[in-house]
């Protein structure tokens, strides 16, 4: 039943994208200018500058690429909800037999769908115009995307959550999606950054997921992968439960105040 209710859900974005072709175009142009953008960035700073051992170009290729996947996927939560709260369908959306959680993951199966193809274009058209040949591990790169999502959904749920309690779910995001932005290395290396913000970064699930994906794009050691992929797993562990209770929660509030449709 919930495979076939995401195929729906896919089926029903993808004729929506289609119709609308003209976005696709200009985001693709937006990613064009962004990839050479980083080039002559990379270019500038000098080769000499590897961080984490790597090309600066291919650091930011890959950081900023996924990091956008992991953001638009979690966007995805908020953007359902808000668009049931201005069109006044919210209370009878959360009111059929599928669970609210579960409802809200399935207007976000676009988004990450969306984002994945994103990111295979961006990276796949970086590394070809501009990067040498790469040993990518194709199952390396499955297991940091598999718990990334994870990581992605239950924030996703949290700002979903605010969104029904305080209206605010997008002030939440964007303040989480910028400090994430600054301190999980997506730009520049985290040991650049001072200690105590460090410290903060290794909490962040995407410091985690960033490097994974770089260390399999780039070759890097499989049991490094699999280290990173494990703290991702003890994110996910503690976070979707959590996410989905806290979702929940704000709900049945919302029901008991009578708040549910208000925007």
């Amino acid at each position: 039943m919930i495979i076939e209710k995401i195929i729906a859900v896919l089926k029903k974005d993808a004729l929506t994208a289609v119709r609308y072709r003209n976005g696709f175009a200009l985001s693709s142009l937006a990613q064009i200018a962004q990839l050479a953008t980083f080039y002559y960035l990379a270019r500038a700073v000098g080769p000499q500058f590897r961080p984490e051992g790597m090309p600066y170009f291919l650091f930011l290729l890959i950081g900023t690429g996924f990091y956008t996947f992991l953001l638009s996927g979690t966007h995805g939560f908020l953007k359902t909800i808000q668009e049931s709260q201005q069109t006044g369908t919210l209370e009878v959306l959360l009111a059929t037999a599928t669970p609210a959680a579960g409802l809200v993951s399935l207007g976000a199966v676009s988004a990450f769908a969306d984002g994945m193809l994103q990111f295979a274009v961006y990276v796949g058209a970086g590394i070809f115009l501009f990067a040498p040949v790469l040993h990518v591990s194709a199952a390396a790169c499955l297991l940091v995307i598999g718990f990334s999502i994870l990581s992605a959904f239950a924030i996703g749920l949290f700002a979903a959550g605010m969104q029904i309690s305080m209206h605010k779910g997008s002030a939440v995001l964007w303040v989480l999606g910028s400090s994430a932005w600054l301190m999980s290395g997506t730009l520049f290396p985290v040991a650049a950054l001072p200690k105590p913000v460090q410290m903060v970064s290794y909490f962040i699930p995407f410091t985690h997921s960033l490097t994974a994906m770089r260390l399999a794009v780039l070759g890097g050691s499989f049991a490094a992968v699999v280290r990173e992929v494990e703290i991702l797993a003890i994110f996910a562990v503690f976070l979707v439960p959590a996410g989905i209770m806290f979702f929940s929660w704000m709900v049945r509030q919302a029901r008991q105040n009578g708040t549910l449709s208000f925007y």
